[in-house]
Protein backbone atom coordinates (compact mmCIF):
# COMPACT_ATOMS: atom_id res chain seq x y z
CA UNK A 1 0.00 0.00 0.00
CA UNK A 2 1.53 3.13 -1.05
CA UNK A 3 1.73 6.12 1.67
CA UNK A 4 0.44 9.20 1.52
CA UNK A 5 1.39 12.68 3.54
CA UNK A 6 -1.49 15.36 4.12
CA UNK A 7 0.36 18.53 4.64
CA UNK A 8 -0.77 21.92 5.70
CA UNK A 9 -3.61 20.74 7.64
CA UNK A 10 -5.48 22.04 10.65
CA UNK A 11 -6.03 19.16 13.14
CA UNK A 12 -8.74 18.77 15.33
CA UNK A 13 -8.38 16.36 17.80
CA UNK A 14 -8.78 15.74 21.75
CA UNK A 15 -9.97 19.14 22.23
CA UNK A 16 -7.13 20.72 20.42
CA UNK A 17 -7.04 22.41 16.63
CA UNK A 18 -3.15 23.37 15.16
CA UNK A 19 -1.52 23.29 12.22
CA UNK A 20 0.23 19.99 11.27
CA UNK A 21 0.90 17.06 8.47
CA UNK A 22 0.05 13.42 9.14
CA UNK A 23 1.36 10.73 7.10
CA UNK A 24 -0.52 7.72 6.10
CA UNK A 25 1.49 4.27 6.06
CA UNK A 26 -0.41 -0.06 5.21
CA UNK A 27 -3.58 2.22 6.78
CA UNK A 28 -2.09 3.67 9.48
CA UNK A 29 -1.44 7.05 10.87
CA UNK A 30 2.25 7.22 10.66
CA UNK A 31 3.30 9.92 11.96
CA UNK A 32 2.04 13.10 12.95
CA UNK A 33 4.38 16.61 13.16
CA UNK A 34 5.04 19.65 11.74
CA UNK A 35 7.83 20.19 8.50
CA UNK A 36 7.62 16.50 7.07
CA UNK A 37 8.72 15.86 3.51
CA UNK A 38 7.83 13.80 1.20
CA UNK A 39 9.23 10.32 0.07
CA UNK A 40 9.97 9.36 -3.19
CA UNK A 41 6.85 8.05 -4.52
CA UNK A 42 4.40 9.02 -2.03
CA UNK A 43 0.84 10.68 -2.35
CA UNK A 44 0.97 14.40 -1.28
CA UNK A 45 -2.34 15.88 -0.47
CA UNK A 46 -1.35 19.86 0.34
CA UNK A 47 -4.48 20.78 2.73
CA UNK A 48 -4.07 24.71 2.34
CA UNK A 49 -4.78 24.85 6.09
CA UNK A 50 -8.37 23.10 5.86
CA UNK A 51 -9.61 21.20 9.12
CA UNK A 52 -8.59 17.42 9.18
CA UNK A 53 -10.95 15.42 11.57
CA UNK A 54 -10.71 11.82 12.54
CA UNK A 55 -13.66 9.68 10.65
CA UNK A 56 -16.79 10.04 12.54
CA UNK A 57 -18.19 7.41 14.53
CA UNK A 58 -22.51 6.67 13.77
CA UNK A 59 -23.27 4.83 16.89
CA UNK A 60 -26.70 4.79 15.62
CA UNK A 61 -28.11 3.63 12.18
CA UNK A 62 -30.50 1.36 10.35
CA UNK A 63 -28.78 -0.10 6.90
CA UNK A 64 -32.03 -2.12 6.35
CA UNK A 65 -29.76 -5.50 6.03
CA UNK A 66 -31.46 -7.99 5.52
CA UNK A 67 -35.06 -8.28 4.24
CA UNK A 68 -35.98 -4.04 3.28
CA UNK A 69 -33.11 -3.99 1.03
CA UNK A 70 -35.77 -2.43 -1.45
CA UNK A 71 -35.00 0.80 0.26
CA UNK A 72 -31.15 0.18 1.54
CA UNK A 73 -28.63 -1.96 2.09
CA UNK A 74 -25.20 -2.13 3.82
CA UNK A 75 -23.24 -0.92 0.38
CA UNK A 76 -25.58 2.03 -0.45
CA UNK A 77 -25.70 3.29 3.01
CA UNK A 78 -22.26 3.04 3.82
CA UNK A 79 -21.59 4.86 0.32
CA UNK A 80 -23.52 7.67 1.60
CA UNK A 81 -21.50 7.63 4.97
CA UNK A 82 -18.07 7.78 3.67
CA UNK A 83 -19.72 10.90 1.09
CA UNK A 84 -20.49 12.67 4.55
CA UNK A 85 -17.27 11.95 6.25
CA UNK A 86 -18.72 8.83 8.39
CA UNK A 87 -16.17 6.63 8.49
CA UNK A 88 -17.58 3.87 10.71
CA UNK A 89 -21.06 2.93 11.86
CA UNK A 90 -22.96 0.64 14.38
CA UNK A 91 -26.37 -0.95 12.49
CA UNK A 92 -29.23 -1.67 14.66
CA UNK A 93 -30.90 -5.35 15.03
CA UNK A 94 -34.41 -4.40 13.85
CA UNK A 95 -33.94 -6.06 10.48
CA UNK A 96 -35.93 -8.83 8.83
CA UNK A 97 -35.08 -11.46 10.48
CA UNK A 98 -34.15 -9.51 13.84
CA UNK A 99 -30.36 -10.00 14.90
CA UNK A 100 -31.25 -11.65 18.60
CA UNK A 101 -28.32 -14.59 18.41
CA UNK A 102 -24.92 -15.07 17.89
CA UNK A 103 -25.50 -16.46 14.53
CA UNK A 104 -27.72 -13.60 13.00
CA UNK A 105 -25.14 -11.33 14.18
CA UNK A 106 -22.30 -12.80 12.60
CA UNK A 107 -24.95 -13.34 9.32
CA UNK A 108 -24.52 -9.25 8.92
CA UNK A 109 -21.26 -9.36 9.34
CA UNK A 110 -20.33 -11.67 6.50
CA UNK A 111 -23.07 -9.81 4.19
CA UNK A 112 -20.66 -6.50 5.10
CA UNK A 113 -17.43 -7.70 4.19
CA UNK A 114 -16.03 -6.41 0.88
CA UNK A 115 -18.94 -4.16 0.28
CA UNK A 116 -18.86 -1.70 3.05
CA UNK A 117 -17.19 1.74 2.46
CA UNK A 118 -17.14 2.34 6.09
CA UNK A 119 -16.07 0.18 9.05
CA UNK A 120 -19.07 -1.76 10.62
CA UNK A 121 -20.28 -3.20 13.54
CA UNK A 122 -23.35 -4.77 14.71
CA UNK A 123 -25.82 -4.58 17.87
CA UNK A 124 -27.26 -7.84 19.32
CA UNK A 125 -30.81 -7.25 19.60
CA UNK A 126 -32.99 -8.24 22.85
CA UNK A 127 -36.56 -9.30 22.51
CA UNK A 128 -38.92 -10.92 25.82
CA UNK A 129 -37.20 -14.08 24.96
CA UNK A 130 -33.44 -14.42 24.19
CA UNK A 131 -32.16 -13.91 27.42
CA UNK A 132 -30.14 -17.04 26.71
CA UNK A 133 -28.65 -15.35 23.72
CA UNK A 134 -27.61 -12.18 25.55
CA UNK A 135 -26.33 -14.03 28.26
CA UNK A 136 -24.12 -15.99 26.22
CA UNK A 137 -22.86 -13.13 23.53
CA UNK A 138 -19.03 -12.79 23.24
CA UNK A 139 -18.53 -8.99 24.27
CA UNK A 140 -15.74 -8.30 21.39
CA UNK A 141 -18.38 -9.08 18.88
CA UNK A 142 -20.72 -6.48 19.33
CA UNK A 143 -20.29 -3.02 20.28
CA UNK A 144 -23.60 -3.34 22.44
CA UNK A 145 -27.08 -4.93 23.38
CA UNK A 146 -29.84 -2.75 21.79
CA UNK A 147 -33.13 -2.80 23.81
CA UNK A 148 -36.50 -1.18 22.68
CA UNK A 149 -38.73 0.23 25.69
CA UNK A 150 -40.76 1.57 23.16
CA UNK A 151 -42.97 1.10 20.40
CA UNK A 152 -41.03 -1.18 17.84
CA UNK A 153 -42.22 -3.82 14.89
CA UNK A 154 -42.32 -7.84 15.25
CA UNK A 155 -40.47 -9.57 18.57
CA UNK A 156 -38.33 -6.63 19.51
CA UNK A 157 -40.04 -4.51 22.47
CA UNK A 158 -39.18 -5.81 25.59
CA UNK A 159 -41.65 -4.90 27.79
CA UNK A 160 -42.29 -8.22 30.12
CA UNK A 161 -40.47 -6.82 33.49
CA UNK A 162 -38.87 -9.91 34.84
CA UNK A 163 -37.19 -10.06 31.08
CA UNK A 164 -35.84 -6.38 31.92
CA UNK A 165 -34.52 -6.60 34.98
CA UNK A 166 -32.66 -9.64 33.90
CA UNK A 167 -31.25 -8.38 30.69
CA UNK A 168 -29.80 -5.13 32.98
CA UNK A 169 -28.37 -8.16 35.37
CA UNK A 170 -26.75 -10.00 32.92
CA UNK A 171 -25.58 -8.12 30.41
CA UNK A 172 -22.10 -8.57 29.10
CA UNK A 173 -21.87 -5.51 26.93
CA UNK A 174 -22.81 -1.81 27.15
CA UNK A 175 -27.07 -1.43 26.76
CA UNK A 176 -28.34 0.81 24.28
CA UNK A 177 -32.41 1.64 24.56
CA UNK A 178 -34.55 3.21 22.40
CA UNK A 179 -36.91 4.96 25.69
CA UNK A 180 -40.44 5.68 25.01
CA UNK A 181 -43.76 4.60 26.78
CA UNK A 182 -45.90 2.71 24.46
CA UNK A 183 -48.67 2.20 26.53
CA UNK A 184 -48.76 6.26 26.58
CA UNK A 185 -48.38 6.49 22.88
CA UNK A 186 -50.98 3.75 22.24
CA UNK A 187 -53.53 6.12 24.10
CA UNK A 188 -52.60 9.10 22.27
CA UNK A 189 -52.73 7.73 19.20
CA UNK A 190 -56.15 5.69 19.56
CA UNK A 191 -57.56 9.40 20.77
CA UNK A 192 -55.92 11.40 17.84
CA UNK A 193 -57.33 8.47 15.32
CA UNK A 194 -61.02 8.96 17.20
CA UNK A 195 -60.33 12.94 15.82
CA UNK A 196 -58.68 12.20 12.49
CA UNK A 197 -58.80 8.81 11.46
CA UNK A 198 -56.06 7.48 9.72
CA UNK A 199 -55.07 10.82 8.22
CA UNK A 200 -53.24 12.39 11.30
CA UNK A 201 -51.26 15.49 10.94
CA UNK A 202 -47.83 14.97 10.65
CA UNK A 203 -47.26 18.49 12.80
CA UNK A 204 -49.46 16.30 15.75
CA UNK A 205 -46.90 13.60 15.85
CA UNK A 206 -44.74 14.86 18.84
CA UNK A 207 -48.34 14.87 20.25
CA UNK A 208 -48.72 11.42 20.20
CA UNK A 209 -44.63 10.46 20.74
CA UNK A 210 -45.18 12.77 23.66
CA UNK A 211 -42.08 14.29 26.17
CA UNK A 212 -43.91 12.42 28.80
CA UNK A 213 -43.75 9.08 27.09
CA UNK A 214 -39.65 9.51 26.61
CA UNK A 215 -39.38 10.70 29.84
CA UNK A 216 -40.83 8.02 31.75
CA UNK A 217 -39.32 5.47 29.95
CA UNK A 218 -35.70 7.02 30.09
CA UNK A 219 -37.04 7.17 34.10
CA UNK A 220 -37.24 3.36 34.06
CA UNK A 221 -33.76 2.39 32.17
CA UNK A 222 -32.05 4.61 34.41
CA UNK A 223 -33.49 2.64 37.54
CA UNK A 224 -32.98 -0.53 36.29
CA UNK A 225 -29.01 0.59 35.41
CA UNK A 226 -28.65 2.16 39.01
CA UNK A 227 -30.35 -1.10 40.24
CA UNK A 228 -27.43 -3.24 38.42
CA UNK A 229 -24.64 -0.94 37.83
CA UNK A 230 -25.09 -1.73 34.02
CA UNK A 231 -23.51 0.53 31.34
CA UNK A 232 -26.09 2.27 29.63
CA UNK A 233 -26.31 4.74 26.58
CA UNK A 234 -29.54 5.89 26.07
CA UNK A 235 -30.41 6.87 22.50
CA UNK A 236 -31.39 9.69 20.55
CA UNK A 237 -32.44 12.11 23.26
CA UNK A 238 -35.61 14.44 22.18
CA UNK A 239 -36.39 16.62 24.73
CA UNK A 240 -35.36 19.17 27.23
CA UNK A 241 -37.51 17.35 29.65
CA UNK A 242 -34.84 14.33 30.19
CA UNK A 243 -31.61 16.47 30.34
CA UNK A 244 -32.05 16.40 34.25
CA UNK A 245 -31.57 12.82 34.27
CA UNK A 246 -28.35 12.80 33.15
CA UNK A 247 -24.86 13.90 34.73
CA UNK A 248 -22.95 16.83 32.88
CA UNK A 249 -18.94 15.64 32.86
CA UNK A 250 -16.78 14.46 30.54
CA UNK A 251 -17.84 10.73 29.60
CA UNK A 252 -15.16 8.87 31.18
CA UNK A 253 -16.10 7.36 34.31
CA UNK A 254 -19.86 7.80 33.87
CA UNK A 255 -21.92 4.44 34.08
CA UNK A 256 -24.89 6.28 31.97
CA UNK A 257 -24.40 8.24 29.02
CA UNK A 258 -26.94 10.00 26.75
CA UNK A 259 -27.00 10.52 22.84
CA UNK A 260 -28.99 12.99 20.29
CA UNK A 261 -29.35 12.93 16.88
CA UNK A 262 -28.27 15.47 14.05
CA UNK A 263 -32.20 16.17 13.57
CA UNK A 264 -33.34 16.75 17.15
CA UNK A 265 -30.52 20.14 16.79
CA UNK A 266 -31.64 21.26 13.17
CA UNK A 267 -35.35 20.84 13.20
CA UNK A 268 -38.62 21.39 15.41
CA UNK A 269 -42.19 21.21 15.54
CA UNK A 270 -42.37 24.19 12.87
CA UNK A 271 -40.59 22.18 9.90
CA UNK A 272 -43.74 19.58 9.64
CA UNK A 273 -45.61 22.54 7.83
CA UNK A 274 -43.29 22.03 5.00
CA UNK A 275 -41.56 18.69 5.06
CA UNK A 276 -44.39 16.79 7.14
CA UNK A 277 -43.69 13.16 7.15
CA UNK A 278 -40.12 13.30 5.80
CA UNK A 279 -39.37 14.51 9.11
CA UNK A 280 -41.58 11.81 10.95
CA UNK A 281 -39.18 9.71 13.27
CA UNK A 282 -39.32 7.91 16.59
CA UNK A 283 -38.68 9.61 18.91
CA UNK A 284 -40.54 12.44 17.32
CA UNK A 285 -38.93 15.86 16.51
CA UNK A 286 -40.66 18.42 18.94
CA UNK A 287 -40.68 22.18 19.93
CA UNK A 288 -38.31 24.55 19.55
CA UNK A 289 -37.42 24.62 22.93
CA UNK A 290 -36.00 21.39 22.77
CA UNK A 291 -34.00 22.09 20.10
CA UNK A 292 -32.10 24.63 21.80
CA UNK A 293 -32.27 23.12 25.05
CA UNK A 294 -30.17 20.19 23.21
CA UNK A 295 -27.73 21.92 21.63
CA UNK A 296 -27.21 23.65 25.07
CA UNK A 297 -26.31 20.06 26.39
CA UNK A 298 -24.26 19.26 23.86
CA UNK A 299 -21.76 22.00 24.64
CA UNK A 300 -22.15 21.31 28.23
CA UNK A 301 -21.88 17.94 28.06
CA UNK A 302 -24.89 16.56 29.41
CA UNK A 303 -25.18 15.12 25.83
CA UNK A 304 -22.03 12.68 25.65
CA UNK A 305 -22.64 11.46 21.72
CA UNK A 306 -24.05 12.65 18.73
CA UNK A 307 -25.24 10.38 16.03
CA UNK A 308 -27.73 10.02 12.87
CA UNK A 309 -30.29 7.34 13.70
CA UNK A 310 -30.25 7.12 9.65
CA UNK A 311 -33.44 4.95 9.20
CA UNK A 312 -34.38 5.48 5.42
CA UNK A 313 -38.00 4.94 3.67
CA UNK A 314 -39.23 5.41 0.11
CA UNK A 315 -40.92 8.34 -0.98
CA UNK A 316 -43.98 6.37 -1.71
CA UNK A 317 -43.66 4.81 1.80
CA UNK A 318 -43.20 8.44 3.07
CA UNK A 319 -46.53 9.71 1.20
CA UNK A 320 -48.92 7.72 3.05
CA UNK A 321 -51.60 8.40 6.11
CA UNK A 322 -50.18 9.00 8.99
CA UNK A 323 -51.28 5.57 10.19
CA UNK A 324 -49.28 3.77 7.71
CA UNK A 325 -46.26 6.14 6.98
CA UNK A 326 -43.30 4.79 8.66
CA UNK A 327 -41.28 6.78 10.93
CA UNK A 328 -37.57 7.55 9.92
CA UNK A 329 -35.07 10.01 7.99
CA UNK A 330 -31.74 9.69 6.21
CA UNK A 331 -29.69 11.26 7.51
CA UNK A 332 -25.74 9.98 7.36
CA UNK A 333 -25.03 11.93 4.30
CA UNK A 334 -25.13 15.46 5.26
CA UNK A 335 -24.98 14.82 9.26
CA UNK A 336 -21.57 16.16 9.80
CA UNK A 337 -22.30 19.33 7.25
CA UNK A 338 -25.28 19.93 9.08
CA UNK A 339 -23.27 19.45 12.43
CA UNK A 340 -20.66 21.61 11.36
CA UNK A 341 -23.32 24.61 10.86
CA UNK A 342 -23.71 24.57 14.49
CA UNK A 343 -19.75 25.72 14.73
CA UNK A 344 -20.41 28.65 11.83
CA UNK A 345 -23.41 29.48 14.20
CA UNK A 346 -21.12 30.06 16.85
CA UNK A 347 -22.84 27.39 18.84
CA UNK A 348 -20.71 24.64 19.19
CA UNK A 349 -16.84 24.07 18.65
CA UNK A 350 -15.35 21.87 15.65
CA UNK A 351 -13.58 19.96 18.63
CA UNK A 352 -16.47 19.84 20.11
CA UNK A 353 -18.57 18.14 17.19
CA UNK A 354 -15.23 15.39 16.84
CA UNK A 355 -15.88 14.51 20.41
CA UNK A 356 -19.32 14.35 20.49
CA UNK A 357 -19.11 12.15 16.84
CA UNK A 358 -15.72 10.62 16.92
CA UNK A 359 -13.98 10.53 20.24
CA UNK A 360 -16.81 9.73 22.60
CA UNK A 361 -18.77 6.50 20.81
CA UNK A 362 -14.92 5.32 20.78
CA UNK A 363 -14.14 5.56 23.92
CA UNK A 364 -17.95 4.40 25.14
CA UNK A 365 -18.05 0.89 22.64
CA UNK A 366 -14.21 0.62 23.20
CA UNK A 367 -13.28 0.43 19.68
CA UNK A 368 -9.55 -0.28 19.04
CA UNK A 369 -7.73 2.10 17.00
CA UNK A 370 -10.06 4.63 15.65
CA UNK A 371 -11.89 7.90 16.53
CA UNK A 372 -8.95 9.57 17.45
CA UNK A 373 -5.73 11.35 15.01
CA UNK A 374 -2.93 9.32 17.02
CA UNK A 375 -0.12 7.73 16.10
CA UNK A 376 -0.94 3.67 15.38
CA UNK A 377 -4.83 4.22 15.32
CA UNK A 378 -6.03 3.52 11.90
CA UNK A 379 -6.39 6.46 9.18
CA UNK A 380 -9.87 7.08 9.22
CA UNK A 381 -9.92 10.89 8.18
CA UNK A 382 -12.12 13.88 7.06
CA UNK A 383 -11.06 17.00 5.15
CA UNK A 384 -13.25 20.18 5.51
CA UNK A 385 -13.93 22.08 2.87
CA UNK A 386 -15.54 25.68 4.47
CA UNK A 387 -17.20 26.18 0.84
CA UNK A 388 -20.93 26.66 0.59
CA UNK A 389 -23.02 24.13 -1.38
CA UNK A 390 -26.67 23.79 -1.26
CA UNK A 391 -28.28 20.09 -0.79
CA UNK A 392 -29.52 18.58 -4.12
CA UNK A 393 -31.66 15.36 -4.52
CA UNK A 394 -29.74 14.69 -7.50
CA UNK A 395 -26.66 14.11 -5.00
CA UNK A 396 -28.23 11.85 -2.58
CA UNK A 397 -26.33 8.52 -2.44
CA UNK A 398 -28.79 6.70 0.00
CA UNK A 399 -31.09 4.14 -2.03
CA UNK A 400 -34.24 6.22 -0.92
CA UNK A 401 -32.90 8.60 -2.90
CA UNK A 402 -33.96 11.86 -0.88
CA UNK A 403 -32.74 14.06 2.18
CA UNK A 404 -34.93 16.21 4.55
CA UNK A 405 -31.61 18.56 3.90
CA UNK A 406 -32.76 19.18 0.28
CA UNK A 407 -32.60 22.69 -0.64
CA UNK A 408 -30.50 23.78 2.57
CA UNK A 409 -27.45 25.41 2.30
CA UNK A 410 -24.42 23.94 4.06
CA UNK A 411 -21.18 26.26 4.60
CA UNK A 412 -18.59 23.49 5.01
CA UNK A 413 -18.64 20.86 2.14
CA UNK A 414 -16.65 16.87 3.10
CA UNK A 415 -13.75 17.51 0.93
CA UNK A 416 -11.90 13.62 1.00
CA UNK A 417 -12.72 10.69 3.37
CA UNK A 418 -9.87 8.25 3.70
CA UNK A 419 -10.84 4.71 5.52
CA UNK A 420 -8.26 2.47 7.03
CA UNK A 421 -5.74 4.57 4.63
CA UNK A 422 -7.46 4.38 1.15
CA UNK A 423 -9.14 7.56 -0.62
CA UNK A 424 -12.92 6.80 -0.73
CA UNK A 425 -13.94 10.34 -1.54
CA UNK A 426 -12.66 12.90 -3.25
CA UNK A 427 -15.57 15.73 -2.80
CA UNK A 428 -17.29 14.65 -5.69
CA UNK A 429 -17.54 10.58 -6.05
CA UNK A 430 -16.97 7.81 -4.41
CA UNK A 431 -13.18 6.22 -5.06
CA UNK A 432 -11.66 2.60 -5.33
CA UNK A 433 -13.75 -0.13 -3.61
CA UNK A 434 -15.55 -0.77 -0.94
CA UNK A 435 -12.69 -0.75 1.77
CA UNK A 436 -14.50 -0.88 5.22
CA UNK A 437 -13.11 -3.28 8.27
CA UNK A 438 -14.98 -5.41 10.87
CA UNK A 439 -14.45 -3.23 14.30
CA UNK A 440 -12.67 -4.83 16.89
CA UNK A 441 -13.62 -4.06 20.86
CA UNK A 442 -11.01 -3.50 23.02
CA UNK A 443 -12.76 -5.76 25.92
Amino acid sequence: MSSTLIVNARLVNEGREYDGDLRIEDGRIARIGTGLTARDGEIVVDAGGRRLLPGMIDDQVHFREPGLEYKADMATESAAAVAGGLTTFMDMPNTNPPTLNAEALEDKYRRAAGRAWANYGFYLGASNDNLADIQRLDPRTAPGVKVFMGASTGNMLVDDPVTLDAIFRDVPTPIITHCEDTPMIDAELARYKAKYGDDIPAECHPDIRSRQACKKSTELAISLARKHNTRLHVLHISTADELALFTPGPIEGKRITAETCIHFLRFDRADYAALGHLIKCNPAIKDASDREALIRAVAEDVIDVLATDHAPHTLEEKGRPYTSAPSGLPLVQYALNAALELVHEGRLSTAQVVDKFAHAPAKLFDVEGRGFLREGYAADLVLIDDTPFTVRREDVLSKCGWSPFEGRTFHSRIASTWVNGVLAWDGARLVGAANGQRLAFAR
